[in-house]
């Protein structure tokens, strides 16, 4: 005679499973205005190569000589005011009612994609959150240069 036990155990093994009476959930897709973990990786890289002497490696920048970038209107406000200060250089201009002495030079060798990338990174690193720069906002600004 089989124990009461086994019985048990094997009626218990033998009933479904609480995963395989759930519905499959479909796989959700990320939303349009997501930023993919490339474009970051991407703009993370230009920054490195080009921005993080005078920003530094937290955005925070060096006080009364480099604007910080985080939270500041210039990041997270005007996406072509911002394109441009990359396509122009500044110099001579309060960011939020600080004075930086530093002269930015114009990052115009840098490619549209480039430009594009390390600005979503940007507006989207040390806190903030915007959305992203597409290459063809900097093509455009780039021939408005031009004009």
């Amino acid at each position: 005679m089989k124990s009461p036990f086994l019985i048990a155990a094997f009626a218990l093994l033998s009933l479904p499973t609480l995963a395989q009476k759930k519905p499959a959930t479909p796989t959700q897709k990320p939303a349009a205005s997501a930023i993919s973990g490339a474009v970051l990786a991407s703009g993370k890289k230009v920054y490195t190569q080009n921005c993080l002497t005078c920003h530094m490696a937290d955005g925070g920048g060096v006080q009364n000589m480099n604007p910080p970038l985080s939270k500041t209107s210039y990041v997270l406000g005007d996406k072509n005011r911002l394109i441009n200060i990359l396509l122009n250089g500044m110099e001579d201009q309060d960011i939020d009612g600080e004075s930086y002495q530093n002269v930015m030079p114009a990052h115009d060798f840098l490619t549209d994609q480039q430009i594009a990338d390390v600005l979503t990174y940007v507006r989207n690193s040390f806190g903030n959150k915007a959305s992203a720069v597409q290459a063809g906002e900097v093509k455009t600004a780039r021939a408005a240069k031009k004009k």
